[in-house]
């Protein structure tokens, strides 16, 4: 067998592992030099790295390794350059130009779909039709349908297969005796036209000087004007969003003296919110939430003016919440991001200002307290960009304050000072770049937008918000253009 058809084999069994297979980058460290690596790549490359990975050694949990790590990566990287050869994929730019299918003919995804297949038939021939009906079989021209691909042995031995083909086939007939009326068609009869996506940054409710409020704002980097979409049903003040499969969820907090355990799901394509979300098992005001591995995580808060240090972990496929492991440490008005496929639960309070720190790794499934933030800090706001964890402001006179976390050095460093005073606003990557919302300025109330640039290491003034978004939740989401 050769070794890039091994190492593919190897990659798609280490898949298959949920404690392997991640999505986060992972940056890891020898002599003083970063590598950016995915555990399944390095375990599918390596029999050492696969032995670590996947019996939890260990080393698999430390960032910072000596010499010989170098050449072992090294060898990785020579295993896997034929795959990656052969996995390229087009970094296209804003001009859609660049990401429109062009194909001479439509037989060329008909061949790499059974090429696909025929890699690996007894795992993947169960896929056949559902890769077949994504073709455009019925735009193939007549002899390559009737000579290649309805005599393929494949196609003619699946039963659903050659549905698809007999409906290609009525079509062209259709086609014969005039132009085919649109109500006519189906999906697979159409040319298929390449989607563009953009990110949208939404900022949710806020103005807790005047009472909660439920309008929403967005913006995007192509038309940087803020504009008003769908409210929510209910006003909330020190509640939570979070971003899974690209929906909005907004999560707990309280209505005067009433803390909640609701969430409501708002649906940026359809501009609506949806309240059929299950009910947290604790009502939480001041909480902190994140998305991670496609679930989203409810950490802390406080319930009847109660320090909380319970987590919850909410699977919109089965819609539901259940507990995972709790903080050691009970507050709220503490800020959640997620770094190197870790929870970073940062900040707070409990009776006092809080520069705790706590991780969670859900492999392992336990929090680990790790180095403090410089200053403490409640109601701050974090985010993680370049894999560095950003907190920013704050209450108890650190409103203007910014440090970073770098997970190799495990050390804080103090950032740039913004511009205006942040605590209880939101924060949020977008752009790569920070952007904080909900900022004050003496004449501005709440609405001053402000972005930091990591080249200049400087906060400046964006824009301004309609509405006072003081205690405003704040989450990006991508969809169509």
């Amino acid at each position: 067998m050769s070794n890039d058809r091994k190492t593919s084999l190897e990659m798609n069994e280490v898949q298959k592992r949920a404690d392997v297979a991640e999505k986060a980058e992972h940056i890891r460290e020898f002599e003083g030099m970063r590598i950016n690596a995915h555990r399944n790549v390095l375990a599918a490359s390596s029999d050492y790295f696969k032995a670590m990975f996947t019996n939890d050694m260990v080393e698999s949990r430390s960032l910072r390794h000596g010499p010989t790590f170098g050449g072992l990566v090294g060898d990785c990287e020579a295993s896997i350059a034929p795959v990656a050869e052969r996995m390229v994929v087009l970094r296209a730019n804003k001009n859609k130009n660049t990401v429109m299918v062009k194909l001479s003919e439509f037989h060329e995804v008909f061949a790499a779909v059974l090429q696909w297949i025929r890699f690996n038939p007894p795992d993947r021939k169960q896929f056949l039709s559902k890769l077949l009906k994504h073709v455009r079989l019925s735009l193939c021209g007549t002899e390559f349908l009737v000579n290649t691909v309805s005599k393929d042995a494949l196609v003619s031995a699946d039963r659903a297969c050659r549905k698809l083909v007999d409906e290609a086939k009525d079509y062209q007939l259709l086609q014969l005796s005039g132009p085919v009326r649109p109500n006519m068609r189906v999906t697979r009869s159409r040319n298929r036209k390449a989607v563009e996506w953009k990110e949208c940054i939404y900022i949710v409710g806020g103005s807790v000087m005047i009472g909660a409020d439920t309008s929403v704002e967005c913006f995007d980097g192509e038309n940087p004007v803020w504009r008003r979409v769908a409210s929510m049903s209910k006003g909330r003040s020190n509640f939570a969003v979070g971003v899974i499969d690209n929906l909005l969820y907004a999560v707990g907090g309280r209505v005067g003296n009433t803390f909640l355990n609701s969430s409501e799901r708002y649906d940026s394509v359809a501009d609506r919110w949806t309240s059929d979300v299950s009910l947290m098992s604790t009502s939480r005001s001041g909480l902190g939430v994140a998305a991670l591995d496609g679930f989203l995580y409810s950490v802390g808060g406080c319930y009847a003016w109660r320090h909380l240090d319970s987590v919850e972990r909410y699977d919109a496929r089965r819609n539901e919440w259940i507990h995972v492991a709790p903080m050691a440490y009970s507050r709220s008005g503490l800020s959640v991001s997620v770094l190197n496929g870790c929870l970073y639960a940062v900040g707070g309070e409990n009776s006092r200002s809080l520069n705790i720190v706590e991780r969670l790794d859900p492999r392992v499934g336990k929090w680990e307290t790790i180095r403090s933030m410089s200053i403490a800090r409640k109601y701050l706001g974090t985010a993680v960009l370049n894999g560095v964890l950003y907190a920013v402001g704050g209450d108890d006179s650190v409103w203007s304050t910014s440090e970073k976390y770098d997970p190799l050095t495990n050390t804080w460093t103090f950032v740039a000072t913004m511009d205006d005073e942040s605590y209880n606003f939101g924060l949020a990557v977008f752009n790569e770049s920070l952007y904080a919302f909900g900022c004050y300025r003496p004449g501005h109330d709440y609405r001053i937008v402000e972005t930091f640039d990591l080249e200049t290491n400087q906060w400046k003034i964006h824009t301004r918000t309609s509405d006072d978004r003081r205690g405003a939740g704040v989450g990006v989401v991508r969809m169509p253009s």
